[in-house]
């Protein structure tokens, strides 16, 4: 089986390993990623990628000329892009970039055009309810009538396609895994030390960026409330604009001695600083603040930090937003966005009950191996993509959203 995966997100080689492990499955699978030539992010990496050409085996990432270097939308491509169907000819086209994107019907009209016959697929994050307006409404009803599948990455996010009137297979599969071997329980005694962090303090970890809607000072709140009542300390992983309101606080209420700030820390390196937290707290807040020129709002997507703190057997809290809930399952504390009582109540749950603690620690590795590393995500796409090229198999994953209970 041949597969064509196209999105801005594969030109950060971290991002790829799930797409590796896919090639890696079996013998007649090619993998080859198209990637813009170009690209600028925005936010905290203002300047602009360029990409290169690379092949492990039989997965291969190749550059192509594009149209638009920041937003995911409007991208699309070259005639380089012609060539390379040409000569790849894939079973499967998977376009990562919503279902409102030029780049997708770009392929499907070359899919048609070339008489490829490839299998059309797109994956899209997005979980609000939206009404797009002509001619975006167009354009996203000319893409859902010619997908064959799609792939979400939260439940909320099918759910809201259906509404939009497709009616053909969703899996419900996130973008990226957690690589289980580099996220795993390591103890770090060292740098436990070199951050003033004492055997007996609790660490409360947040990883991520700091802005509102990642529920910071709803956290924030919950800590200056338990205040001296217990030993901890907040060990914050990231950057933000909040920085600066977060010390304010904390010096206000005399705990500014209590907060660790550690910023630009390779990916590589996460995995120390999460194995230095006694729970990873991820409060995320829903909002109405942003919007695009296709919808409004934002709230949590997945939580990607919560797999690797799972895979690294540290307990979770995590707020009701989004899909939080349905990445913790059981194998974590879950509160009411921006309830400051309930949160501060799960803090001292964990900080009081040693036991549960390495209870809910062990379930979250167990559930992160089960569900989420690269390879077991890869084997539910392969398995997603042959039913929709052989529709005659057994259709255990045809219906539209599986919740991982």
């Amino acid at each position: 089986m041949k597969i064509l995966v196209v999105s801005h997100s594969y030109i950060v080689d971290l991002n790829c390993e799930k797409l590796k492990a896919l090639a890696e499955l079996e013998s007649d699978i090619e993998v080859t990623v198209a990637v813009p030539k170009r690209w600028r992010p925005g936010g905290v990496q203002s300047q602009t990628t360029i990409s290169s050409a690379r092949q492990f085996g039989r997965f291969r990432i190749v550059p192509l000329s594009n149209f638009s270097q920041n937003n995911q939308g409007l991208l699309c491509f070259g005639l380089d892009l012609i060539q390379l169907l040409r000569e790849f000819r894939p079973d499967i086209i998977q376009v990562e970039q919503g279902a409102k994107s030029l780049g997708y019907a770009q392929m499907i009209a070359l899919n048609s055009l070339l008489n490829l016959n490839a299998k059309l697929l797109f994956f899209t994050w997005w979980n609000l309810p939206y009404s797009p307006k002509f001619p975006i409404s167009l354009l996203e009803a000319y893409n859902l009538r010619h997908s064959d599948g799609v792939i979400v990455g939260n439940q909320d996010g099918a759910e809201i396609l259906r509404q939009h009137g497709y009616s053909g297979s969703i899996q419900v599969i996130p973008q990226l895994g957690v690589d289980e071997l580099l996220f795993q329980p390591q103890p770090q005694p060292e740098l436990a030390a070199q951050l003033g962090i004492q055997p007996d303090e609790f660490v409360v970890g947040f990883a991520g960026r700091f802005v509102p809607e990642k529920g910071l000072y709803t956290l924030c709140q919950a800590l200056l409330e338990i205040g001296q009542s217990h030993k901890w300390k907040w060990l914050l992983l990231g950057r933000g604009a909040l920085k600066q309101q977060l010390s304010e606080q904390a010096t206000a209420a005399g705990f500014s001695d209590r907060l660790i700030w550690v910023e630009s820390v390779p990916h590589v390196e996460v995995a120390r600083y999460i194995n230095l937290m006694d729970t990873l707290v991820l409060p995320s807040e829903t909002t109405q603040k942003f919007s695009t020129l296709t919808a409004t709002g934002w709230k949590e997507q997945f939580g990607h930090v919560l797999i690797e703190a799972m895979a690294a057997g540290v307990p979770v809290i995590g707020s009701d937003s989004g899909e939080i809930p349905h990445v913790i399952g059981n194998a974590g504390l879950v509160f009411p966005e921006a309830n400051i009582p309930a949160l501060k109540s799960c803090l001292q749950k964990l900080i009081t009950e040693p036991d549960l603690c390495k209870n809910l620690g062990k379930q979250g590795r167990n559930r992160a191996l089960a569900h989420y590393t690269n390879r077991v995500l890869a084997q539910r796409q392969l398995s997603f993509y042959r039913q929709l090229v052989n529709p005659a198999m057994p259709a255990s994953i045809q219906n539209a959203s599986i919740e991982f209970r």
